[in-house]
C-alpha cells in the first residue's frame, strides 16, 4: 500500500538480523566471536576484492567503537542494521567504494573493479554513466571551458574576463559560447575506455608475478599517469580540433571534418598534435599533487572521524577531490598554457619559444 507499518518495520528488522549474523559468522573464521583484520581482507579476497591491511585496519576502526580493534556482534549488528545490505557481495561493494579512489574531474587514476565486475558488465556501465555525466556537466559548463581557452590565448592582449565574455557574445550570439562543445563531448568515451584498457595493462605489468595484490598508491600514481598519456596520445587530435573550434569566428568552419580538412591542407599532419610535449609533461604534475593532496586530505579527515562510518560521505569526498584538483591544476598551468596557446598558432611551430622570449613566464 505504499505505507509501512511498526509491524512491518518490526518485521524488517528481525529478517535482516538474522542475515547480519549470517554475514558476521561467515567473516568470522577462526569462531571466536571477533572479526579481526586479517578476516576482514580474506573474506574480501574470496569476493575478489583486494585491500591492503592499511585499508582492512580503517574498516574495522570504523566499526570498532570499543579499541580493541576487533569486531563483536553487537558492534556488527549496531553498525549495519539500518543499511540495506543483505549479504556480503552488498558489503563488499560497500567497503570498496568507501576506498576507492576519485581525484577530480580528469580521472588520472581509475577505479579499481573486482573480476567478478568485469565479467558482469559493470564496468562498462560505469563508463558509459561516467561519460553520459560528463557530457552533462562539460555542456552545463562550456561557456566558462571557452571563456578560459580565449583568454588563455588572447588575454595577454589586455582583455578582461567581461570583455571576453561580451566580445564573444557580440560575434556570435549566446550559441556561440557553447562552440567546441560538440568534440569536448564526443571525446568522453574514447578517452575513458582507452584509459581504463590501458591502466589495467599496465597495473598487470607492474604486479608481475603477484597476481591478486592490490597496487600501493605510488603504484596506482604511475599506472594512472602512463594511462593518462597513453590515452592522450591516441585522442589528442581532437584536443586540437576542440581548441579551434573554440576559438573559431563565425563561418569559419562548416563543422568538425571541415576544421579537420583545413588544418590538413594548411599545416600538415603534424599540426594535430602541436603542443602534444607539455600536455603530456602537466600529467606528471598534476596527477602527482592531485593525488598526494587528496590521500592526505581524505586520510586525515578518516583518522579523525572514521569512527563513525567506512564511508565518509559525498560532501567530504567532493571537498577533497576539489581542493587537490585545483592544487594540481595551479602546478601544471604554465604547461596547459603553452599547450593550449600552441594548439591554437596556426603557422609558427616553434611558438614556446616565441612565448618565453616575448611574454616571459607570465601567466
Amino acid at each position: 500500500d505504499g505505507q509501512l507499518d511498526f509491524k512491518e518495520f518490526t518485521q524488517y528488522l528481525r529478517t535482516h538480523e538474522k542475515e547480519l549474523r549470517l554475514m558476521f559468522h561467515s567473516l568470522d573464521r577462526n569462531n571466536d566471536g571477533h572479526i579481526d583484520v586479517a578476516e576482514i581482507q580474506l573474506s574480501l579476497h574470496s569476493l575478489g576484492v583486494n585491500v591492503s591491511t592499511e585499508q582492512a585496519s580503517r574498516i574495522l576502526q570504523s566499526i570498532d567503537r570499543d579499541g580493541t580493534m576487533t569486531i563483536d556482534w553487537s558492534e556488527w549488528r549496531d553498525h549495519f542494521l539500518f543499511n540495506p545490505l543483505h549479504n556480503m557481495e552488498d558489503i563488499a561493494h560497500y567497503w570498496k567504494h568507501s576506498l576507492m579512489l576519485d581525484i577530480g574531474e580528469q580521472l588520472t587514476v581509475p577505479d579499481e573493479f573486482s573480476e567478478k565486475e568485469r565479467r558482469s558488465g559493470v564496468v562498462w556501465r560505469q563508463l558509459v554513466a561516467g561519460a553520459m555525466a560528463g557530457a552533462v556537466s562539460r555542456t552545463g559548463t562550456a561557456p566558462l571551458d571557452r571563456l578560459k581557452v580565449f583568454l588563455q590565448v588572447h588575454g595577454s592582449n589586455g582583455v578582461s574576463l567581461l570583455g571576453g565574455l561580451r566580445g564573444m557574445v557580440q560575434e556570435g550570439g549566446l550559441r556561440s559560447l557553447w562552440r567546441g562543445n560538440g568534440i569536448n563531448v564526443l571525446k568522453i568515451a574514447p578517452e575513458s575506455a582507452i584509459k581504463f584498457m590501458a591502466y589495467e595493462q599496465i597495473k598487470w605489468l607492474i604486479r608481475g608475478s603477484k597476481e591478486g595484490a592490490s597496487l600501493r598508491v605510488q603504484e596506482r600514481f604511475i599506472a594512472g599517469s602512463l594511462a593518462g598519456a597513453t590515452a592522450q596520445t591516441i585522442i589528442y587530435p581532437m584536443e586540437v580540433l576542440k581548441t579551434r573550434l573554440t576559438l573559431r569566428k563565425t563561418g569559419q568552419y562548416s563543422g568538425m571534418a571541415d576544421c579537420a580538412k583545413q588544418i590538413l591542407r594548411k599545416e600538415g599532419l603534424r599540426a594535430f598534435y602541436k603542443g602534444y610535449v607539455p600536455n603530456t609533461l602537466g600529467i606528471i604534475p598534476y596527477a602527482g599533487i592531485d593525488l598526494a593532496v587528496y590521500e592526505t586530505l581524505k586520510n586525515a579527515w578518516l583518522q579523525r572521524y572514521c569512527m563513525g562510518s567506512a564511508d565518509p560521505g559525498v560532501l567530504v569526498l567532493l571537498g577533497c577531490g576539489t581542493v587537490s584538483s585545483t592544487c594540481g591544476q595551479l602546478a601544471s598551468y604554465p604547461l596547459a598554457l603553452i599547450r593550449t596557446r600552441m594548439q591554437a598558432q596556426g603557422e609558427r611551430d616553434e611558438f614556446l619559444l616565441h612565448v618565453c622570449s616575448h611574454r616571459g613566464f607570465e601567466i
